[in-house]
């Protein structure tokens, strides 16, 4: 073959491929004929969701580590199909013995898994002993087919016993300490996409939920403190008077209360003591996870934020950790600014939980109002861990993304959640996560395109299509549109989409109508086509108005050209151009420096903007 020819023909076919449809696969194109959803990115007429509404009771031994617990379970099916069975996710059976998981597990964690003692449908009994649960996945026949737009009541009873040693987005974080997920049945999304969500949880990828209403009480012994999803709506059972009184407080104030103390948890007079447990309950709606954590020795911070100007609504935000953790105790702080960030700056969409609640654990992992995250040995660290875990809670929670297969429509938006909020919080921190690591890979073996499935993704491909990647994506079309078109796009997507299960081309599709312009040309180079991104400094020419640099686009991946020029006297300036430059398929732009002093160094290059050659991009004058 000729490869000249070759280049050439795909550089003619750019500017022709710029405003043509996305490649869009065929069974996603099913949800266009049958009108679940829209080519506008709106969801279709005919789109629909199925929920469920959750009444769960359950024990928890922090001593045993022993999760005992009954759920009953109203299941909704909007569908239209009759459903011949129910499929449950049993996520605590990722510690199943031969389990397939992605990755080791201590022999201590290694156990009988998730035991369901009993289990009806509709007042039916279902003989347990007769069901074949494929680990995390579990299939009910049903005697009578839930028919379309009815509801089955399920009930259950069930326990397991939470691991202590291997934690993967829970578990024991220390004696007295622990933070509970995962840790009730729950019926699997049914969609209009797939049907069933078939994928077993293997630790790796992440959650694809329904939105559903939770009641749930959590009993734990006496001097145990718990904090979940949800509100907490027997705070004077639970608590004595005084604590229940700073946490109104800090439900209605800007600056921090302290609600539990070094020397309150020392006193062990927090929680009502009239009996052995005390049961806590918690009410969430339209949500897709619940959890909690229960411990006996942290402290408790608290403050609250006006999230919503026209009704004046307030978040709290609760930072509950060990008192040895010193990196924690700014804690509190960052999450207050983080959700204000939200709220006024990026997304700019006011905070739409009640509280939210950042807690001491052993993972980076988000859920619905809650943050398992562990110490940092950096200020910086905490900063980024604190704001990446809480800007989640748009995505997926708030957006309800299937992030098992679809990674960077949650981990993407994450990374330049945390990107922008970091700099807000602390405007010295130069964030470049995931930068390095996506210009030494870009385009090797293990660099795949971002639509990939998560699924069928580990390892550097994995991480880098579900952070880095798709978050600097993101960005770039941030700074093309601008802040204020920017938001106008990104708004319509969350209002077409808050609640619901999008898919990517919901996302596409929204953003164009919303920012009124056909960003094909840029969702197809960034999302679906392989390349790398390098900018070099081609030619420098001096003219009458100062100089006129050319830089050539080595790479196929669009990137914002960022020149700083540093003059005789050591002077800078910095001179930037977006992504627009690369619409037409040109590979070169000139760049006017318009100076009347002499030029020492011409230099290409932003934190935030890769390039996997960088050895072309510095000019020196002479």
């Amino acid at each position: 073959m000729k490869l000249p020819a070759l280049l050439a023909a795909s550089l003619l076919s750019f500017a022709a491929l710029a405003q043509q449809p996305l490649p869009v696969p065929r069974n996603l194109q099913t949800t266009y004929t049958k009108g679940t959803r829209a080519a506008s990115g709106q969801p279709g007429p005919k789109y629909w969701q199925n929920s469920a509404d959750y009444t769960i009771k359950v024990n928890f031994d922090p001593t045993t580590r022993r999760v005992t617990g009954t759920a009953t379970i109203a299941y909704h099916n909007q569908s239209p199909d009759a459903l011949s069975s129910l499929w449950f996710k049993l996520y605590p059976n990722l510690y199943q013995k031969g389990a397939p998981r992605a990755s080791g597990m201590k022999p201590q964690d290694v156990g009988e898994g998730l035991k369901i003692e009993s289990l009806a449908v509709n007042g039916k009994a279902v003989k347990v002993d007769e069901l074949r649960p494929d680990f995390t996945n579990l299939v009910v026949p049903l005697a009578q087919p839930l028919a379309a737009r009815q509801t089955a009541t399920i009930t259950v009873a069930y326990s397991y016993t939470l691991n202590n040693g291997s934690h993967m987005r829970t578990g024991e974080v220390e004696p007295g300490a622990d933070f509970v997920a995962y840790f009730f049945p729950r019926v699997a999304v049914y969609d209009d996409i797939d049907g069933w969500n078939r994928h077993p949880y293997l630790g790796s990828q992440e959650f694809y939920n329904d939105f559903c209403n939770f009641s749930v009480d959590v009993t734990v012994p006496r001097h145990f403190v718990v904090w979940a999803t949800g509100d907490l709506t027997n705070a004077d059972q639970v608590l004595e008077k005084k604590f229940v009184q700073r946490l109104r407080e800090a439900e209605t104030k800007d600056g921090i209360t302290s609600i539990i103390s070094a020397a309150d948890v020392k006193a062990r007079a927090i929680t009502t003591q009239k009996t052995p447990l005390n049961t806590w309950h918690f009410e969430a709606k339209n949500v897709t996870d619940f959890v909690f954590a229960t411990t006996d020795h942290y402290v408790w911070q608290a403050s609250s934020v006006v999230v919503d100007p026209a009704t004046r609504r307030r978040t709290r935000v609760d930072a509950v950790y060990n008192p040895k953790h010193k990196d924690y105790e700014e804690v509190v702080q960052f999450a207050r600014k983080t959700v204000e960030a939200m709220s006024y700056t990026f997304p700019k969409w006011p905070f739409p939980y009640a509280h939210e609640t950042i807690f001491d654990g052993l993972d980076q992992m988000e859920y619905p109002m809650m943050v398992n995250d562990n110490p940092t040995s950096t200020r910086e660290d905490a900063i980024t861990l604190t704001d990446h875990e809480i800007f989640h809670t748009m995505f997926p929670f708030y957006m309800g993304t299937n992030e098992t297969k679809y990674g960077w429509m949650d981990e993407g938006w994450a990374t330049i959640g945390e990107w922008i909020i970091s700099g807000i919080i602390d405007p010295k921190l130069d964030d470049n996560y995931g930068i390095a690591p996506y210009a030494a890979a870009a385009d090797t073996e293990v660099d795949l395109p971002i639509v990939t499935l998560s699924t069928q993704q580990t390892g550097t491909a994995f991480f880098l299509n579900s952070y880095p990647k798709p978050g600097l994506g993101y960005l770039y079309v941030k700074d093309l549109l601008g802040d204020e078109l920017f938001t106008k796009a990104l708004h319509t997507y969350i209002r077409n989409w808050n609640g619901k299960h999008p898919m990517p081309y919901d996302f596409f599709n929204s953003m164009n109508e919303g920012a009124g312009r056909n960003l094909n040309w840029f969702w197809r180079r960034w999302f679906f086509d392989g390349g790398y991104p390098d900018l070099a400094i081609q030619q420098v020419t001096q003219t009458a108005a100062g100089y006129d640099v050319v830089v050539e686009s080595k790479g196929t991946k669009p990137v914002p050209v960022d020149l700083t020029i540093t003059y005789a006297d050591n002077s800078t300036a910095k001179l930037h151009r977006t992504i627009a430059v690369w619409e037409s398929g040109a590979r070169t732009v000139t760049v006017p420096v318009a100076t009347t002093k002499a030029v020492k160094q011409l230099k290409l290059g932003a934190t935030l903007v890769p390039d996997s050659y960088p050895q072309d991009n510095v000019w020196t004058g002479k």
